[in-house]
């Protein structure tokens, strides 16, 4: 085992263990919301700030790849992508949620009706508290970084490292900022962990910054930033009370970003925690996190009303409900997810070849003319 090269990095077509990583946080995330008081201690709330990282990463990832391949970055590639890839389920899991609870007669009950405007237009970080569906809010986060951050750069700022870091890290701290001056200390952290994935993407694309990250893709480096990361989620509250308690959590959520990025970086190369984060039944949970997390509400309705005993909050409550979310958000990731991102895929080809179709008309007389 030892260190990876900046052209072995940049052949990665994938990176397996990150699907170990979002399997993680989803099922956490199911746990922490459905076990009850005594498992509150696993903070599975943190375990969205991972997706966070894990999405400015890959995001900015492949964005720069496609810029170094093709000399830009399609924007409209790009949306087309993301569109296929993260409406059609959500927007199927939203109408299950509605159709379940409309025929259970708490549609107004839930006060759907002052949610869904929300819901309909991804501004769920800004719906009332204590909401039906209430975990979408991440989404709402995600998408507007999705909105803002390739237009801003990857065309109006289209810098170089040396110019695009510094901004990367410059907003990062604008969003530290207003989670400290109680702007919106949830979403502020959420974009701050974005930035943070992006800042690694950056660094990792770059040869030169790339040394500097280089020592950290040893796989054994895994084991002690693994570690690391477990000892700073289930110790959050007391992180952020020896540092007086004045950041709101914040600063224990920037040294999970940090651990995590360490994390994604460190299991790059083949290793122990590698391996574990790539074995198949995580593999199979991380492809259909996504689903999970936002059937999970459902998933534990059928649990609930189907066996009543299971309706005390606890870790068997838990389990059985992660397991009905995964047998659903399987279904969800055969039936909708991989379709629909086939066909935003033929879409991109078709725009493609579309405007490839005028050029190669200009060019048609010039080749008739030379072969005369």
């Amino acid at each position: 085992m030892s260190t990876i090269s900046h052209a072995e990095y940049l052949a990665m077509k994938r990176f397996p263990a990150l699907d170990g990583m979002r399997a993680i946080a989803a099922v956490i995330v199911v746990i922490f919301h459905f076990a009850g008081p005594k498992w509150h201690w696993i903070n599975g709330w943190i375990g969205v700030h991972l997706f966070f990282v894990l999405s400015g990463f890959l995001i900015t990832t492949l964005a720069l790849r496609e810029e170094s391949r093709d000399g830009k970055l399609s924007i409209r590639d790009f949306y087309v992508r993301r569109a296929f890839r993260i409406l059609p389920v959500y927007y199927v899991v939203l109408l299950i949620v509605v159709t379940f609870v409309w025929l259970r007669g708490e549609y107004y009950g839930y006060k759907l009706p002052e949610q869904l405007p929300y819901y309909l237009t991804f501004t769920n970080e800004w719906a009332p508290p204590g909401r039906l569906f209430g975990q979408s809010w991440t989404l709402g986060v995600e998408q507007k970084f999705y909105l803002v951050w390739p237009a801003l750069m990857f065309t109006v700022g289209a810098f170089t490292l040396k110019r695009r870091l510094p901004m990367t890290i410059g907003i990062m701290a604008l969003a530290a900022a207003g989670h400290f001056s109680g702007i919106s200390g949830l979403t502020s952290a959420a974009y701050a962990m974005i930035l943070m994935g992006c800042a690694v993407a950056l660094v990792m694309h770059s040869p030169r910054a790339f040394k500097v990250m280089r020592p950290f893709t040893h796989p054994l480096a895994a084991v002690p930033v693994l570690v690391a990361a477990v000892m700073i989620q289930t110790n959050v509250t007391e992180i952020d009370a020896w540092f007086g308690g004045v950041s709101g959590g914040l600063i224990p959520v920037m040294f999970y970003g940090i651990a995590i990025s360490l994390l994604v970086t460190s299991t790059l190369g083949r290793g122990p925690v590698q391996w574990l984060l790539s074995v198949r039944p995580m593999a199979f949970v991380g492809e259909r996190s996504y689903s999970l997390y936002l059937i999970q509400e459902i998933a534990c309705f059928v649990v609930i009303y189907s066996i009543p005993r299971f309706s005390t909050p606890r870790l068997a409550t838990a389990l059985l409900v992660t397991l009905v979310a995964l047998a659903m958000a399987d279904l969800l990731y055969r039936w909708v997810e991989l379709p629909m991102i086939d066909r935003g895929r033929v879409l991109i080809k078709k725009l493609q070849a579309r405007k490839a179709a005028p050029a190669a008309e200009t060019r048609q007389p010039e080749l008739a003319s030379t072969s005369a």
